[in-house]
């Protein structure tokens, strides 16, 4: 399953005695981080997040939910007693020692801790509601990540198209590669013993040698089977995430185009090697997004 890790959703839902803004943004991350902001949700919150947990599988989760009562009696209003007594207390004693002190009741509403609008925990029917509207946003969200998990897998099959050819080329002109170390060490010798006369089984030697050392075959293979998994991912009919199955596959692609750049002695099979790692490196960038 090829789904992005971003995405975004926003719903507006009515019920009869409040209304509800729900939105979800999702983002990259190596594992599922819930960041919940907004209306105190008390024991909604945890149900929302397993929801989440169990539809979802990395990712940054940032949820905001604005919930807005259409009436006062969803409201209570806490007055501290105590400390508004010695509030009052002590503008009666300044109001004695001082002239002209005035203290209006909007002044003093605004003073933190004396007045607190506390709303009435959510009922049974509230809290269901409030889930089925996570859903529903959920849902369409998936969905989201879904549409542009296509479009990834679209870019990640070109690539993977490319890095095949590219290997194949490679494979091809990497055949020329003793021909070339051994012509270059024989044109090497020559210039160090321009007066003497030098071994050719030395320099067969020394070629083969060379020859090994600068191999092909072994990344070469590795890459084709890196491949053959790439697309065996990319065409997976199976539910679970492959994103950290294609970002691991990715790495040992880098590796290997890594070492097989270091190993070419022929500038055409060089110039085959950045075009390769170019791609590879656009595959790397594109499974970050995969969930």
């Amino acid at each position: 399953m090829i789904r992005s890790m971003t995405g975004y959703a926003e719903m507006r839902f009515n019920h009869r005695e409040f209304s509800a803004k729900i939105s979800i943004r999702t983002l990259n991350h190596r594992f599922l981080d819930w960041n919940y902001r907004g209306a105190s949700l008390g024991t909604v919150e945890e149900k929302l997040r397993n929801l989440c947990q169990q539809m979802l599988h990395r990712g940054r989760i940032e949820v905001l939910m604005d919930v807005n009562f259409f009436g006062a009696e969803r409201w209570d209003i806490h007055i501290n007693q105590d400390l508004l007594d010695r509030i009052l207390s002590a503008l009666n004693k300044a109001a004695h020692t001082q002239e002209n002190v005035s203290f209006s009741l909007d002044s003093l509403l605004n003073i933190p801790h004396v007045v607190e609008l506390r709303r009435k925990d959510f009922k049974k029917e509230d809290e269901e509601f409030l889930e089925k509207s996570f859903l529903r946003t959920l849902d369409r969200l998936i969905k989201e990540r879904a549409r542009e998990g296509r479009e990834i897998k679209k870019q990640l099959r070109i690539h993977a198209q490319n890095i095949g050819i590219l290997v194949n080329r490679i494979e091809k002109l990497a055949k020329r590669q003793p021909l070339l170390i051994s012509e270059k060490l024989k044109e090497r010798l020559k210039d160090l013993n321009r007066d003497n006369s030098f071994s050719e089984n030395k320099l067969a030697e020394e070629a083969s040698f060379l020859a090994q050392r600068y191999d092909v075959t072994e990344e070469i293979a590795r890459l084709k089977s890196h491949v053959k998994y790439l697309k065996e991912l990319l065409d997976s009919k199976a539910h679970e995430p492959v994103g950290k199955k294609l970002d691991f596959l990715a790495q040992e692609l880098y590796r290997e185009a890594n070492t097989l750049n270091s190993k070419a002695q022929d500038i055409a099979v060089v110039r085959q090697c950045l075009a390769l790692k170019s791609e590879v490196e656009s595959v790397r960038q594109q499974v970050q997004n995969i969930e």
